[in-house]
């Protein structure tokens, strides 16, 4: 372990608020440049191996609310959070997209980002993906990842194995893959600059003064107060957390109003023979509809085939007997609607709110229609969609049954992408942060996570995130911004 606990008083020349995919790329390339860095991070420090996979013990320890938090509105989409030293990247797939080249080009025109070089951020990722050793699976691929790939062969639809940050230390066992986390790579490389790292220490709100930020008012694992006292802060919180902690700092402009995420419906497929693996997701996905719509497969261990079941339990309950033989898989749209995240006097936590469109509510529809039909095409013996009223699904006419009686309010809607709620850019109105990520209004905070992506980018967005936090920080340290 190479954190430290927190102590009710410390400063540093920069401070950066989270340890995720921004937080943890950004104190390594400050600390490289020789800047003095303390990364706090609200949550503990989780050795690799010490929880099972998809958890409940992993739910408790490593994401916020063990898990639990949603989107309020008709639906309410669940999401969830990593809340752990390495974030979000601890506990997600690890299955990486680099930032698709037309959507730079679209970033860039629409937010006017200033300074912007596709071919130097793709460059980055080619660095990213040395560190975080990207790769495919050595050897034979799981079943459930198969049940996709024959599937879309048998429907002559694109798909294909995506890359996993991954080590394999054991080429014969692809199933004992470790994951290449910012706990494994870039915050040991920050720590070993001369970054500080601190666990269990929740940023509540930065002391400013006319634009400039002086101190964070903390609290403590232990439940004491604590003050950290900088010169420049970068908050790194995601998403959700970054423009929350900006609201409660008295900083507003574009904050927190264009929340964008992908929505994903879900089914179970039961299948001829066992093929379940329990901790770990199938690596290929299905793109023959994107960036509109796209196919996966979802951790699927006993708890989850039985939560996946859960909307239509009085009819799918006989199901969970055979989970052995079954696997969990998603449909995800990029959806066109929009959130909100809003802090408010009193509460810890923001109030979040997602509004779907009509569009987005018909893209889900078809969108599970074709998932079961790709079930089926691959050989599944029964199907079993997310929602209440849903039928049981064994032949394509009944795929056409399953999408006349499919209601999205009626159905479990979650995601795990969240970004956009701090955009960059130059244009008055439409962004919170500059080119940059220097926070609109501010002198000395900047935002440099998932929340500065312009839009939802229709893949995972985490290589997207490391880009351009490093491509950030670079411009930062080149500024000699020591005042």
């Amino acid at each position: 372990m190479i954190a430290q606990h927190a102590t009710a008083s410390m400063d540093a020349e920069v401070l950066v608020v989270g340890s995720g995919a921004g937080g943890a790329t950004t104190a390594t390339v400050l600390a490289e440049a020789g800047f003095d860095v303390l990364v706090v991070e609200e949550g503990a420090w989780v050795e690799q191996g010490a929880v099972v996979p998809f958890s409940l013990d992993q739910m408790d320890q490593q994401y916020r609310a063990g898990g639990v938090t949603v989107a309020l509105g008709m639906p309410s989409i669940a999401y969830t959070e990593g809340r752990c030293a390495g974030g979000g990247t601890e506990v997600n797939s690890g299955l990486y997209w680099r930032p698709p080249g037309e959507l730079l080009e679209r970033w860039h025109r629409d937010f006017r980002i200033a300074d912007f070089d596709p071919d130097e951020l793709l460059a980055i990722a080619d660095e990213v993906e040395t560190v975080i050793n990207v790769r495919t699976v050595p050897g034979n691929h799981s079943e459930p990842s198969d049940v996709l790939r024959r599937g879309a062969a048998a429907l002559g639809w694109r798909h294909g194995e995506i890359p996993r940050w991954m080590t394999y230390p054991h080429a014969d066992q692809p199933d004992k893959g470790e994951r290449q986390s910012m706990t494994r790579t870039y915050l040991p490389r920050a720590v070993a600059a001369g970054a500080r790292l601190v666990v269990g220490c929740r940023v509540d709100r930065l002391e400013m003064s006319r634009g400039t930020a002086s101190a964070a008012h903390t609290t403590l694992a232990d439940g004491t107060s604590g003050t950290i006292r900088f010169r420049h802060v970068f908050v790194c919180g995601g998403a959700i957390q970054s423009p929350a902690l900006l609201q409660r700092s008295g900083v507003h402009g574009h904050i927190g109003r264009t929340l964008a995420v992908h929505p994903t419906v879900k089914l179970a497929a039961r299948f001829a023979d066992a093929l379940n693996v329990p901790d770990d997701v199938p690596v290929h996905q299905v793109k023959e509809f994107a960036p509109h719509l796209s196919f996966g497969g979802s951790a699927s261990n006993p708890g989850l085939v039985a939560l996946s079941l859960l909307d239509q339990w009085s009819t799918f309950r006989r199901a969970i007997t055979d989970w052995q033989r079954m696997s969990v898989y998603y449909a995800a749209i990029t959806s066109e609607g929009t959130g909100r995240v809003r802090s408010f006097p009193g509460m810890a936590d923001p109030v979040v709110t997602y509004r779907l469109t009509h569009r987005d509510r018909e893209l889900l529809r078809s969108g599970l229609a074709r998932l079961t039909l790709l079930m089926l095409e691959a050989g599944a013996e029964e199907v079993f969609p997310s929602f209440q009223g849903a039928p049981a699904v064994k032949t394509r006419r009944d795929v056409a049954t399953m999408q006349r009686a499919f209601g999205v309010n009626r159905a479990t809607v979650m995601t795990v992408h969240l970004c956009s709620t701090v955009p960059m850019g130059e244009v008055e109105g439409r962004c919170g942060a500059d080119s940059f990520g220097k926070v609109v209004g501010c002198h000395n905070v900047y935002v440099n996570d998932a929340s500065l992506l312009p839009t939802a980018p229709g893949v995972n967005p985490q290589a997207s995130v490391m880009a351009f936090a490093i491509r950030n920080a670079r411009r930062f340290a080149a500024g000699g911004s020591r005042g």
